[in-house]
């Protein structure tokens, strides 16, 4: 028997715990189920039609139904059984959707000749596979990164007035805080966000090539253009009135464009709070038990912002090869997607994974107040930015030169910064203003800009 230490992906081995919530949508059998689900619904919808002489009363809408909405484990390997060895009543028929128009007729065969009737296996899979995209991506990838952003929205809080030396070409620069840089990441991903929540799916349902050309062979005078479009938005999906046999993905490779803006942040992020870790600005709880180095004992790794940056790296290079091949198909259609849509739910389970490991890491980091305060304290230089702004205000014009020349490349502290006030020709009281500046409070309005995120 076949057990996660035998899988072929560590999104079915290793990681497996963390990508369960994904796998309803992600699965072979999710599929099934999504298929399943657009054929009947279809079913219904021509049974809705005048011209049609299908009827089906309430109770038989509702057994109908519940093929998909029971649907489990042995449904799907059924589904399977028909495909690839044939039953009884059904030869092997090598093809997945045709499995499931099958295994439907197998529990009502009182309407084998409305199942799948006109629409060619693209019409079923472009809305199956949107389906299981949008229901991942509402009840899974949406909630985890709300988490993510909610848990960064408390840090910016809690830590708004926490002065921090902040760093441009990694070299000491104007202090912030620690809040408001939390502050940058739970705006960019909020942005992020809004951009995945706002991208529509679309569907197709028009036939072999787009022109709906079985349906209006039997049935030349229905509306077969507004049947689509309605059939499809009941699905809650827009309709893509022109297509060739396949949909032409444009939604789908917005969505995936949208998640690598949000993983990239998140990438971005990982990578800070590791050097932050790094630097000592963040030390990280300990888990009893674990090990951080098989060699050094006293090791305390940044592993989760590590395994979330790869996971999220690896997830957005397949979502960037995802959007530029679905997008894509030979004429009227190939099959070269197909196999390339498959993997569309490993994209979204890495980032499922990036995603819990960000949140993880996290829970485990706590600010050392003091290591920031003693970087501030060793870096006076940074308020030479605030002596030379102030001093143009007073009319310097060598303002800024005048403070270059003291302290570029050399050790300065601020007592030289002191020294230079007193033969400085102000009043007294812009003296006063320049001798009350530190590193610690030139934070400018850095806690005031946390309440933007």
């Amino acid at each position: 028997m076949r057990t996660a230490l035998d899988a072929v992906s560590p999104l079915d081995g290793r990681y497996s715990d963390y990508t369960a919530p994904i796998a309803p949508y992600a699965s072979e059998a999710g599929l099934m189920r999504a298929r399943v689900h657009v054929e009947v619904e279809y079913l219904v919808a021509l049974a809705d039609l005048d011209a049609t002489p299908l009827e089906l009363a309430d109770d038989e809408r509702a057994a109908l139904r519940r093929l998909y909405e029971e649907f489990d484990f042995d449904d799907a390997a059924l589904v399977k059984t028909i495909e690839t060895e044939g039953t009884e009543q059904f030869a092997a028929t090598n093809h997945d959707v045709k499995a499931v128009e099958y295994f439907i007729r197998d529990s009502f065969p009182q309407y084998a000749p409305w199942i799948h009737f006109g629409l060619t296996s693209e019409d079923v899979n472009n809305l199956a596979q949107r389906l299981l995209v949008a229901d991942a991506v509402e009840e899974v990838l949406v909630p985890s990164l709300r988490d993510l952003r909610d848990t960064l929205s408390e840090m910016a809080r809690e830590y708004r007035d926490l002065p921090m030396l902040a760093r441009t070409h990694g070299q000491p620069a104007t202090p912030t805080t620690f809040g408001k840089e939390m502050a940058v990441y739970a705006a960019r991903l909020g942005r992020a966000l809004a951009d995945i929540e706002s991208t529509d799916l679309a569907g197709k349902l028009a036939g072999a090539s787009g022109t709906y050309a079985a349906h209006a062979a039997a049935y030349p005078d229905v509306d077969w253009r507004t049947f689509s479009h309605e059939f499809v938005e009941s699905l809650g999906f827009e309709h893509v009135p022109l297509a060739t046999q396949v949909n032409p993905c444009d939604d789908l490779s917005a969505l995936f464009d949208a998640f690598r803006r949000a993983n990239q942040i998140l990438v971005d992020m990982d990578r800070d709070v590791w050097l932050y870790v790094s630097n000592r600005y963040l030390g990280q709880e300990t888990t009893e038990g674990e090990t951080g180095s098989s060699t050094m004992p006293h090791k305390v790794n940044p592993i989760d912002f590590e395994n979330s940056e790869g996971n999220l790296s690896k997830a957005n290079a397949d979502l960037a090869f995802l959007g530029e091949y679905v997008t894509t198909s030979r004429l009227q259609r190939d099959l070269s997607d197909s196999t390339v849509k498959r993997n569309v739910g490993s994209a979204l389970a890495h980032c499922l994974i990036g995603y819990e490991k960000a949140a993880n890491g996290l829970e485990k980091v706590v600010p050392n107040e003091h290591v920031m305060r003693e970087d501030l304290e060793s870096n006076p230089a940074v308020v030479g930015e605030a002596v030379q702004t102030i001093l143009r205000r007073e009319g310097y014009a060598d303002a800024y030169e005048s403070v270059k020349a003291a302290t570029r490349g050399r050790e300065v502290t601020i007592e030289d910064f002191h020294d230079m006030f007193e033969d400085l020709d102000v009043d007294e009281s812009v003296r006063e203003e320049l001798y009350a500046l530190t590193p610690e409070g030139y934070i400018g309005l850095a806690s005031e800009l946390v309440d933007d995120c």
